[in-house]
């Protein structure tokens, strides 16, 4: 052997496994559930529409007649079967309110091989609204976003970069998405944070993707926005949080900070019944005029 030959050897390794490591970011599992909101009593259609590069969504329309409709984001490796989805979808529908609840790109039912971590996922939403209003021009008059982690990183972008949606709440949205990230490779994977910096740019190539700085947009929203964060959120700093709405309160007085002691996204199992009444009373303020049923 000769004396390249080892230290080689090593660094190749390393390499197919920091690839493999963002291989399988970029790849998460789908989740699909057997739940459909016939289950809750509720008429619904299965619907499909196409996002901006091709990729086909899927998801449930529940039209209550209403012209406020409210859309639920999941977050990076769930779905609208999320634990957290289907009792937004629930509650919204019986409060009054249409639901549009889909699956992000390469996530439960849609199409879509690689996740973007909220980059193409606002195209994703952009493709829900354009579907609603071709097909159901009243119900887009007010439209609510609730989204969770990721979901809520597309809310807030939502928020900012678009004039069709009226307010949203963001559920444990990733501030910092680089140190949400390296998080997440320990928290999910047993993996050293300090490895992440090595992960990221293999994953960013793999999904085509780029980095979303979450903290900029904080001077850009201009509408009414919920934030709900955990303080034992082993992911997301209740610090970066209440930074993000200090910054964001200082051009918009219409931000409320929500803290409590849930961990990522668990507000809704920590507080039950009391987060969607919160959440929806949110909604029922911000979208003008009510529901109109």
């Amino acid at each position: 052997m000769t004396p390249l030959a080892l230290p080689l050897a090593v660094a190749l390794a390393a390499g197919a496994f920091l690839s493999y490591v963002g291989y399988r970011l970029v790849t998460p599992p789908r989740h699909v559930g057997e739940w459909t909101p016939a289950d809750a009593g509720l008429d619904y259609e299965d619907v499909t529409f196409a996002a901006g590069d091709g990729v086909t969504l899927s998801g449930w329309w529940v039209d209550r007649g209403s012209d406020r409709t409210v859309i639920p984001l999941h977050g990076y490796t769930a779905s609208r079967w999320a634990f957290y989805i289907t009792p937004v979808v629930e509650a919204a529908a019986r409060r009054g309110y249409n639901v549009l609840a889909f699956d992000f790109r390469a996530h439960g039912r849609s199409g879509g091989s690689r996740t973007t971590f909220g980059v193409r996922e606002l195209e994703d939403l952009r493709a829900a609204l354009d579907w609603l209003e071709s097909n159901h021009p009243r119900a887009a008059r007010g439209v609510g976003l609730v989204g969770f982690s990721m979901g809520g990183v597309v809310a807030i972008r939502a928020l900012a970069e678009g004039d069709r949606v009226a307010c949203a709440v963001a559920d444990s949205p990733p501030i910092d998405m680089d140190r949400t990230g390296a998080r997440g490779l320990r928290y999910f994977a047993g993996l050293p944070e300090w490895i992440y910096p090595l992960v990221k740019p293999i994953a960013l190539l793999l999904s085509g993707a780029r980095a979303v700085d979450v903290m900029a947009y904080a001077g850009r929203v201009k509408k009414p926005l919920l934030v709900v964060a955990g303080r034992r959120d082993p992911l997301v700093r209740i610090e970066e949080v209440r930074e993000f709405v200090e910054r964001a309160r200082r051009v918009n007085p219409d931000v409320e900070l929500w803290e409590t002691d849930a961990e990522h996204v668990r507000t809704i199992k920590l507080e039950g019944g009391t987060y969607l009444s919160r959440v929806l009373g949110f909604l029922d303020r911000h979208l003008v005029g009510g529901v109109a049923n």
